[in-house]
């Protein structure tokens, strides 16, 4: 499953909700301590968005935008993955992820 994601890099803590009306279309907040440097945020948002939806961090890639807020991720597309990204994109970024 491929979907929009908009990182928040630097953040005080990593958190995965909300959503983002950005350039790919409607996208999942997803913020993480890790600076937007030599790829530790585009690592840090595998690792949050595979503990968010249940799957290994290695089985989460992103797809475009390897330099932007704005990118595309993948993820196995299991049982229950459209309804959890629904429900992250209903919850509050202040929420748990």
């Amino acid at each position: 499953m491929r979907f929009a994601v908009r990182v928040k890099a630097g953040a005080k803590r990593d958190v995965v909700g909300g959503t983002w009306n950005g350039a790919l279309g409607e996208a999942l907040v997803v913020s993480v301590r890790a600076p937007a440097v030599d790829g530790k945020a585009n690592a840090a948002v595998c690792t949050v968005l595979a503990h968010a939806f249940g799957v290994r961090a290695r089985d989460v890639t992103v797809v475009k935008g390897q330099r932007s807020r704005d990118k595309l991720v993948e993820l196995p597309d299991g049982g229950g993955t459209a309804d959890r990204l629904a429900e992250l994109r209903e919850a509050e970024t202040r929420g748990s992820g």
